[in-house]
């Protein structure tokens, strides 16, 4: 076995401005000067990140793990995202004084370790010098809900984060949540009871339930225009295509372009990689049933290190950051730079939605998409019960079979429409954000869309591309409910879809499905108008959506293509 080279030191107590003292477990060289600084603030229990530790403390920096409040040994109690950015600006204070740092102090981690290094920033501690938020959720954006519309996932996380213990076989044991998550969905329970349902009401879930959309409650937890004008340190932000927090992780980074200092901006770097929230951490070739080359298998062991030696020992930069935005083509297989999110694309292609008698209710009976506008055209339309269960047992058997989810195309049992180009006819390299714009009929007060767009191959196989959801009351503001006027057409505008970078096959057909997320993995919307967390079987009302496409109601995607 090789010599680690590294000292150790259990149990270190770090006291915070309240008078608690939060756990941290240090990693340094052997009889090493004194050096930079890096800690991860994490609720996931420090010993797990044991071999990072080692890693970064073997290339010459010293590494804390930090159990947040309220877990691990550390004392207090654990309220989700609350406490951290305070939390995270007296760890960096108290390690700048310790004699075995230098005065410089950064950042590691992704997920809720990326959020940390965010809310650190927030308070903008003199010594914190440089942060690399990995997969980094946003309050608000991405977490506990997207688009105001919520995870069955949530409770399920908390329980995982309950306590003061890891609670991982819990957390792991999916047949126990999938039973849970089908027990609700089924029995039509008011996702408000979702905590009792699944046998925990310690956390803080009805707490957020009373704040179901971005108010002051997330924005506390977010950072204002101000802030994102103070920026004037290098960030590195890390995220991926299938990236559950992607949304969250771009939100930071748009808004920091769009609100920040020249000075600021010209110091934030951004790497989109193939991969999911796992990836962004440890990348794997093969995922979900998608395999890339070996160049999407960043190390990010060496990013890291090479990026703390450039900000904190001048050092060169990182040979990888060959400019500001570096973004992998799927399909091509390579990795591909540009000096913004904007230059990525060179154009925009609109492609209108359209069908032939108002058929485009499955895969075989599709409407289509094409570049010519139509002139007079029949809606379409498609049926949502919320009592409607069937959909439950088409995904209890793809979790039982470990099959794709091809089959939610297939199988929308009348509840959605699909719509498909005709095939490419030659290799065409699209990456950004789609948009789709739709107006839409309803005759209730509120429902849910699900939108998903994705590469058909000419072999029939199918590459998701990206999704988003909207709630039809919160159509024109995610902040501001405006309840639908039954009968009345509306514009919908799909502008949250998640940014990919592929090549389209020669042969391949793009494929977009519009349907309610009626699943055992959301909230369910029973149209009724009122609290949806709430709602239960009584509130049900069967929504007709109908989705024009005429001179005057033109639907399209748009498409950015390179």
């Amino acid at each position: 076995m090789p010599e680690l080279n590294i000292d150790f030191t259990w149990g270190i107590k770090i006291p915070l401005r309240d008078g608690v003292q939060l756990n941290a477990t240090l990693y340094r060289p052997v009889h090493a000067e004194p050096t930079p600084a890096i800690f991860t603030l994490t609720p996931y229990i420090s010993d797990g990140y044991h071999p990072r530790a080692v890693f970064f403390s073997q290339h010459g920096f010293a590494f804390l793990l930090v159990d947040c409040r309220g877990r691990g040994n550390s004392q207090g109690s654990f309220e989700p995202i609350v406490n951290e950015g305070r939390d995270a600006y007296d760890v960096v204070e108290w390690i700048a004084r310790q004699p075995w740092c230098n005065g410089q102090v950064t950042m590691w981690g992704g997920s809720y370790a990326g959020f940390d290094q965010w809310m650190a920033l927030k308070e903008f501690p003199p010594h914190l010098k440089t942060i690399v938020p990995v997969a980094s959720p946003h309050a608000g954006v991405d977490f506990p809900f997207f688009k105001n519309i919520w995870f069955s996932y949530e409770m399920q996380w908390q329980t995982y984060t309950s306590g003061v213990t890891r609670n991982e076989n819990l957390f792991q044991d999916q047949s126990f949540w999938i039973a849970k998550f089908r027990q609700r969905y089924l029995e039509h329970l008011p996702f408000r009871h979702f905590d009792r349902i699944v046998g925990n009401t310690t956390t803080i879930f009805s707490t957020m339930l009373d704040h179901p959309i971005p108010d002051e409650y997330w924005q506390r937890m977010a950072l204002s225009e101000e802030e994102y004008r103070r920026i004037n340190l290098p960030i590195l932000s890390i995220t991926g295509a299938y990236d559950d927090d992607q949304p969250g992780a771009m939100a930071y980074y748009r808004q920091h372009m769009h609100f920040g200092s020249e000075v600021g901006k010209a110091k934030h770097y951004l790497i989109i990689g193939p991969w999911d929230h796992l990836g962004t951490r440890t990348p794997a070739q093969e995922f979900s049933g998608l395999k890339f080359a070996e160049a999407s298998l960043l190390d990010m062991n060496k990013l890291h290190q090479e990026w703390y030696d450039w900000t904190l020992k001048g050092a060169a930069k990182p040979e990888f950051l060959k400019d500001h935005v570096a973004y992998y083509l799927m399909g091509a297989e390579e990795w591909r730079y540009a000096s913004s999110l904007e230059a990525i694309s060179t154009t925009g292609r609109r492609l209108y939605l359209n069908s032939s008698a108002g058929m485009a209710n499955d895969v075989f009976h599709s409407g289509s998409l094409a570049e010519l506008p139509p002139l007079d055209s029949q809606p379409d339309a498609y049926i949502y019960d919320p009592l409607d269960v069937h959909m439950a047992e088409l995904e209890r058997e793809e979790i039982k079979n470990n099959l794709s989810d091809q089959r939610y195309d297939l199988n929308l049992f009348g509840a959605g429409l699909v719509y498909h180009t005709a095939p490419f006819e030659v290799e065409t390299d699209i990456a950004g954000f789609v948009r789709l714009v739709v107006w839409l009929e309803i005759d209730v007060p509120d429902t849910d869309f699900w939108v998903i767009l994705s590469e058909i191959l000419a072999d029939g196989s199918r590459v998701r591309l990206a999704e988003d959801f909207l709630r039809a009351r919160y159509r024109e503001s995610l902040t501001a409910e405006i309840l639908v006027i039954p009968g009345e057409i509306n514009c919908y505008q799909f502008d949250g879809f998640t940014f990919f970078a592929r090549r389209i096959a020669r042969g391949s057909r793009l494929r977009l499905v519009i349907r309610a997320p009626n699943s055992i993995y959301f909230q369910k919307n029973y149209n009724s108008g009122g609290v949806v967390a709430d709602e239960t079987a009584q509130d049900a009302r069967t929504t007709h959506v109908r989705l024009y496409h005429d001179a005057e109601h033109l639907s399209y995607l748009e498409l950015p293509v390179i």
